[in-house]
């Protein structure tokens, strides 16, 4: 499945944690995200998501909006969604939820359409950690990600991406984002 995504960029201190507990989970046999699509993922929080997103057209409804610059997270529980997706939980503020209160808007008013459970009310934030955690793992799974937390982050920049088709676009005001490379 093709997934596009509006994605926030923790700060350096967060994502060397999450890739180190990426690594770890991968030595024990868990696939993260580290080796997902040949490894084009970096530790990040979706916004919002869609099969496909045109660049172009969210950086235009988002242009005079610092996308998520600046947002303090606290990542500080283990989730799973149904079929094997583990996360770490953000605490959700209200800081959280009016900035992407703000993002849907705009997106909405320019015809971006995304995923209903990526929209305000509906929106669980979340960085992934694997998407396929094999069953008879996921307690051990759940375990290691615990060990790590809490980790607080800030949010350094943002990026449309598509991995799948090597799209990332970064999105800010008037600044570029953080390296949004690999």
């Amino acid at each position: 499945m093709v997934v596009a995504a509006i994605e926030l960029y923790l700060d350096t201190d967060a994502t060397r944690r999450i890739r180190a507990l990426w690594h770890a989970l991968e030595a024990e046999g868990i696939p993260t995200l580290a080796s997902l699509l040949n490894e084009r993922h970096r530790p990040h929080l979706s916004l919002a998501a869609a099969h496909r997103l045109a660049p172009d057209a969210v950086a235009e409804a988002l242009r005079d909006l610092d996308v998520g610059r600046g947002l303090a997270l606290e990542l500080d529980f283990v989730g799973q969604f149904v079929g094997r997706v583990l996360w770490l939980g953000a605490t959700v503020t209200e800081e959280l939820l009016a900035h992407h209160r703000a993002v849907h808007e705009r997106l909405t008013a320019a015809g971006v359409e995304v995923w209903d459970h990526y929209r305000p009310g509906r929106w669980v934030p979340h960085c992934t950690v694997s998407m396929r955690v094999p069953n008879p793992l996921m307690g051990h799974a759940i375990r290691r990600c615990l060990e790590i937390l809490p980790v607080r982050a800030t949010v350094t920049g943002a990026a449309v991406t598509d991995h799948a088709n090597d799209i990332a676009h970064p999105l800010g005001h008037g600044r570029p984002a953080d390296d949004v490379s690999r």
